[in-house]
């Protein structure tokens, strides 16, 4: 995040006098306290600074990379998970190639009745399937899918930071997000190089998308 030239001024006074009241600090820029509050909130939610109770701030000493890497190794899959695109065992290839260019996504998950997770599709998996003179209504796509357990996963709990590792070593498009179940491994969700990319400006910008 880019810090204003005040909020500058404030980690300086600190590093030199920290511990130091929220009053003090006003006191040296000659300014109010209700001025500088939102700025000691920004500061301290940011990592910056540390506020203690009937002491004061401190300056925690991280730079702003630091405090970068740390907030990124927080997250967690659930909190940036969409929905999946999934087909149906028994769909066509077609279905499946009409699905994919709807939905514009580049992977499609495989489920059974009780939407647990069989298979996945790729576009190469489609591709290699129209090549020829085959009838792409008459094949099924549990005969071109890669099937469990061959399929790279997450899960709800897995970190953020993990999920992106598997999908660069893999070098895959998408992730599905299970959750376990009587049934077996449900699908829930999915993470892709997409969500990461928007993980990444949502850093730079400070700002949800």
């Amino acid at each position: 995040m880019e810090l204003s030239n005040r909020q500058e001024q404030i980690i300086e006074i600190v590093k030199e006098n920290g511990p130091i009241t929220g009053e003090n600090i006003a006191e040296q820029l000659n300014l109010t306290r209700a001025t500088l509050r939102p700025d000691l909130a920004i500061l301290t939610m940011a990592g910056f600074l540390e506020a203690r109770p009937r002491v004061g701030y401190f300056y925690t000493g991280k730079t702003g990379t630091e405090l970068l890497t740390e907030k990124i190794k927080k997250y967690k899959v659930y909190e940036y998970q969409s929905v999946p695109i999934v087909v149906k065992e028994d769909a066509s290839v077609y279905d499946a190639i009409s699905t994919m260019f709807l939905e514009d996504v580049g992977t499609l998950f495989v489920v059974d009745q009780h939407s647990v997770l069989t298979g996945v599709l790729s576009r190469k998996d489609l591709l290699r399937a129209s090549i020829g003179n085959q009838d792409l209504d008459a094949i099924p796509v549990h005969i071109i899918m890669t099937r469990m357990p061959n399929i790279t996963v997450c899960y709800r709990n897995d970190l953020l930071i993990d999920a992106a590792k598997k999908l660069i070593d893999k070098q895959i498009d998408g992730l599905p997000v299970l959750k376990e179940s009587e049934k077996g491994f449900e699908i829930v969700g999915r993470i892709t190089k997409t969500t990461i990319t928007k993980v990444f400006v949502e850093l730079i910008t400070d700002k949800r998308l």
